[in-house]
């Protein structure tokens, strides 16, 4: 099977943000992964993914289903194509969950002290204080330097004209920090990079 053959079938969704094309044209941060997945027979392509996916369960990077009432481990989803983000988007994103993460610790910060949000009837008080996560006994205890959330899990998605929208914060165990680094292990096993 000759090369071209892995975007000779490849669907543009409609509506949809598109990371590698604009239009029917690679988009320009994909130029240089366009080229080099074109030089890839699709069946070794698919050879990689499945050593991925190998490796990920081999290595105990999974996360459990409970829907149908039996824990059914799970391999994390991991696309082998990485995803590019310029440097200019990146700077974007980077301001955004600063000021984003600045605002979560404000938040927490009144929820244990003063309540203002309480009190202004921003945020009703039964929501705060059926919350299983909030801590009582925190009421009014100092943390080093107001920052409660030390770690973060931020996900992000892609509008269909590819703004950068937050899915959701993961602020008590944000467990992906440990997905996004064996993805970045895994990505450098599969395709490994000589020394230049």
């Amino acid at each position: 099977m000759d090369s071209s053959s892995i975007f000779e079938n490849y669907l543009l969704a409609p509506g949809t943000w598109d990371e590698m094309y604009a239009g029917k044209e690679v988009r320009l941060p994909y130029q240089d992964i366009y080229e080099f997945l074109q030089a890839i027979p699709l069946e070794e392509l698919n050879k990689k993914e499945d050593i991925a996916k190998r490796l990920f369960m081999s290595q105990g990077i999974t996360f459990t289903v409970y829907s149908s009432g039996e824990g059914i481990e799970k391999i994390f989803p991991f696309d082998i194509i990485p995803r590019i983000v310029t440097a200019g988007e990146w700077d974007s994103i980077e301001k955004g969950i600063k000021q984003r993460l600045q605002a979560l610790n404000l938040f927490l910060k009144d929820v244990y002290h003063n309540q203002f949000i309480i009190k202004d009837g921003i945020v009703p008080a039964d929501l705060i204080y059926s919350c299983s996560h909030y801590i009582r006994e925190m009421q009014g205890v100092n943390v080093p330097h107001d920052i409660y959330v030390h770690i973060a899990g931020i996900d992000l998605i892609r509008d269909h004209d590819g703004t950068f929208y937050i899915l959701e914060d993961n602020l008590r165990t944000p467990s992906g920090v440990s997905y996004m680094i064996e993805n970045r292990e895994i990505t450098k096993r599969i395709f490994p990079v000589g020394k230049k």
